[in-house]
């Protein structure tokens, strides 16, 4: 009796506070007419609203992938992967006009510009083979053409964009890959001969671009490789496989190269035989009679040698080092014609020196020259000279921007055919 009194006197004044703020009565009323007007529960009640929910959701659920289908049927296959990047380099050269166009006159080049934009993409059907598309376009200043001052990155379409390389790769076994495409150079298909990348001129691509050429056109091979470093490639290319002549004919211009190579972690060693039948695509870096040597029937011989080094550290005084050397012989050479030529390269790099990913780049390159005729030369040959000199850096992860300076004494057919020039190359990678 002395607990119920003392709680109910604790409650008085609460109940007379909220009795203040809400009006029991009206609840008590309003509470009375939802029961008469709420429907009665049963288990109905729940099974048909999680029904209605449920067909709700599946409407969006199916208008999301109706959506994803339209999206995916523009969009590319789930195998294929892009990449891409954009070149712009601006520079000049002193000379090049004096071996290219006479009309310009003497004195210093105009500074003129270049630039490419590349895709790449790369499709698997089964997990091991690869369809290769690359699609490109670029316009350049005239001088960036010539072949003694040809750009690395020179591709003139025009602004077109245009498929500049196409083939497929598939392997069989562990070792073998075979190549077959329309758009194919032979040396897509080799164990890679160098390690030096040039900073202006196409002429140090490759270890000294003379004897290897460069030609898209239809092409196969095959590269075997073992996990020892001894590989073996052989190819062949052909110009006139899409044209009347027809591929491989006694008529077309084909070249067929056949590399074998040992290749370490740290060196590498290869030597390459090129037959070349009608093919007159070696002039990135030759001389004017170097370029032009043909035996009687069109043909002719050559020897790539390669070989590069690469030191245990980055970063120090100690470079890479790639060395090339070439000899082309001209099969059945007319009397006073040239039959040999010779060609040498060297090319140093030093990585990381400044910030990490950069490159100091040197480089020479004695273009490839007739060094022997039959019989007497009907022609004087020079003593031609090339060399160039660039730093490369990376402001981020996809930018380089490689500023270089490049010359060459004798390089075409006089010794007043001599060149200097400047460019500076930047790369957007994407």
């Amino acid at each position: 009796m002395l607990v119920a009194g003392a709680s109910l006197s604790l409650l008085a004044p609460i109940a007379a506070q909220a009795s203040d703020v809400v009006n029991l009565e009206e609840m008590d009323s309003y509470v009375r007419s939802t029961k008469k007007q709420s429907s009665r529960l049963d288990k109905n009640t729940f099974i048909n609203e999680v029904s209605e929910d449920l067909a709700i959701l599946k409407g969006r659920v199916d208008g999301l992938e109706a959506q994803q289908n339209n999206f995916e049927a523009g969009a590319f296959s789930s195998t294929t992967s892009m990449d891409g990047k954009a070149i712009f380099w601006i520079g000049g050269v002193d000379g090049a006009h004096k071996l290219n166009d006479s009309s310009l006159g003497d004195g210093i080049e105009y500074v003129q510009t270049g630039y490419t934009y590349t895709m790449n993409l790369n499709t698997s059907f089964t997990g091991d083979d690869n369809l290769y598309v690359r699609l490109k376009a670029g316009e350049n200043g005239p001088q960036w053409k010539y072949k003694e001052t040809y750009h690395i990155d020179t591709k003139d379409t025009s602004d077109a964009l245009n498929v500049d390389k196409l083939w497929y790769t598939f392997p069989i076994g562990d070792s073998l890959t075979v190549f077959a495409g329309p758009r194919i150079e032979n040396y897509y298909m080799y164990v890679t001969p160098s390690i030096y990348k040039p900073g202006a001129l196409k002429s140090f691509k490759l270890g000294g671009n003379s004897n290897f050429g460069a030609s898209t056109d239809v092409g196969f091979g095959f590269k075997y490789e073992t996990d020892g470093g001894f590989a073996i490639a052989s190819n062949i290319v052909d110009k006139d496989g899409d044209s009347s002549n027809g591929l491989l004919s006694k008529a077309s211009t084909s070249k067929w190269d056949t590399q074998i190579a040992y290749t370490t972690d740290r060196w590498h060693v290869s030597a390459t035989r090129s037959d070349a039948q009608n093919w007159s695509s070696q002039s990135y870096n030759a001389t004017a009679l170097g370029a032009a040597m043909k035996g009687s029937t069109g043909d002719t011989t050559g020897y790539a040698l390669r070989t590069y080094w690469i030191p245990e550290e980055s970063g120090t005084a100690v470079p890479e080092i790639s060395v090339g050397y070439d000899i082309k012989l001209a099969d059945q050479a007319a009397s006073g014609a040239a039959k040999e030529a010779t060609s040498y390269m060297v090319g140093l790099t030093w990585k990381d020196m400044f910030q990490p990913d950069d490159r100091i780049g040197l480089a020479f390159t004695q273009p490839l020259k007739v060094t022997e005729c039959n019989g007497t030369c009907s022609s004087t040959e020079v003593d031609p000279f090339v060399w160039e000199a660039y730093y490369a850096f990376k402001p981020n992860d996809s930018m380089e921007v490689r500023p270089a300076i490049f010359g060459g004494t004798d390089v075409e057919n006089s010794t007043a055919d001599d060149i200097f020039g400047a460019a500076v190359t930047t790369t957007f990678k994407f």
